[in-house]
């Protein structure tokens, strides 16, 4: 039977979320019911709630989330009720190109549910990444649930779902950062130093934190940066050449999705060192570079979608390593709010004060 619930609802482009009450139906085939213990308050979810994604609105926002299977639908094995998993929203199909030729972890036909939850009115709800998780309980996709140790904490472990994993994937997948390599990280938010994070995980000997934000770089700091720059006073460009012999550091991320920040990663790198960029842009951003400079440098400009995970693959393995205490995802988590407290922790996200609000439900 339907199940009425709150969820934080987007009605309008930059209208502030409202909590409203929304109509989750039973699981269908292939299909699964999730109550949400904890959900990240992610860029993602504002650039949704601006019309930044599309205009399908209503939205139902939220999810980077973790929680526990309420019940399943026909057809979906391999997760039961009681099930502690974080949410995903790469549910590889299994079928396409990228899946057939072994790189899923590039599958964009991914699994979502085929059923609509809706406001009490009615009305379809577009869930925000396929998930939806500013809500008590969620219908997503079978393929969306990734099962991990239910010892960890689930405002921690939630933020696997997009923020975290995106950074730590960006240094440890497509970075490919390696023991001994020296990395530069621009822009030290969440995603930034959970890049800074996996490249320490990664065993790099040189870990560069950049930004304009001193606490931001304290933070950079904790998550395992050997050097900082502080990029209000420093060239970056030339001091992380300083730092690593006049060469540029192996491999440089750029995590705020800006061209000009882009544009110092670029050159900040070693010859045939490796670009990332995992900072989402917006669609008007353009990058102009001199075609000599792109050809004789060598290496390689990588965009990161998702840090290249693979949730069955990278999830169980980080939450391991967090319970063993070499991640350390709690201090990711500025604060816990309410799930009516989302619009004043968007305007804390954008100010800076906070690498992650957790709604707690």
């Amino acid at each position: 039977m339907a199940q009425e619930v709150r969820g934080v609802v987007a009605r309008t482009k930059d209208a502030p979320v409202t909590v409203e009450t929304i109509v989750v139906p039973d699981a269908g085939p292939g299909e699964a019911v999730v109550a949400v213990h904890a959900c990240g308050v992610c860029h993602t979810d504002l650039h949704y709630r601006e019309g930044g994604i599309n205009d399908d609105f209503p939205f139902l926002l939220g999810h980077e989330a973790a929680g526990v299977v309420e019940s399943v639908g026909p057809g979906v094995r391999d997760l039961e009720p009681g099930d502690f998993v974080v949410l995903n929203w790469r549910a590889v199909c299994g079928e396409g190109r990228a899946c057939r030729r072994g790189r899923p972890w590039y599958c964009f036909a991914t699994h979502n549910a085929t059923q609509k939850m809706t406001l009490a009115d009615g009305a379809s709800l577009s869930p925000a990444l396929g998930i939806g998780a500013f809500a008590d309980k969620t219908l997503v996709a079978a393929g969306q649930c990734t099962k991990v140790s239910p010892a960890a904490r689930p405002e921690a472990a939630g933020l696997l779902g997009c923020g975290v994993m995106a950074g730590l994937g960006a240094a440890m997948r497509t970075g490919g950062v390696g023991p001994g390599d020296s990395v530069a990280v621009f822009g030290c938010g969440g995603v930034g130093c959970a890049a800074v994070a996996g490249s320490r995980l990664s065993g790099a000997g040189v870990i560069i934190g950049v930004d304009l934000n001193p606490r931001k770089l304290e933070l950079a700091t904790a998550f395992g940066a050997t050097h900082t720059i502080d990029a209000r006073s420093t060239d970056p460009v030339e001091a992380i050449r300083a730092l690593t012999g006049g060469n540029g550091a192996d491999v440089c991320i750029e995590a705020v999705g800006d061209t000009g920040v882009m544009e110092q990663a670029f050159f900040a790198r070693d010859l045939a060192g490796t670009l990332v960029q995992v900072g989402v842009p917006t669609p008007d951003m353009r990058i102009d570079l001199p075609m000599i400079e792109f050809f004789g440098r060598g290496g390689a400009l990588k965009p990161s979608w998702y840090g290249d995970c693979l949730p069955s693959r990278d999830f169980p393995m980080l939450i391991d390593l967090y319970l063993d205490g070499r991640l350390d995802l709690d201090r990711f988590v500025s604060e816990t709010i309410a799930i009516d407290e989302v619009e004043q922790a968007f305007g804390r996200m954008q100010r800076g004060e906070v690498l992650r609000s957790v709604v707690v439900l």
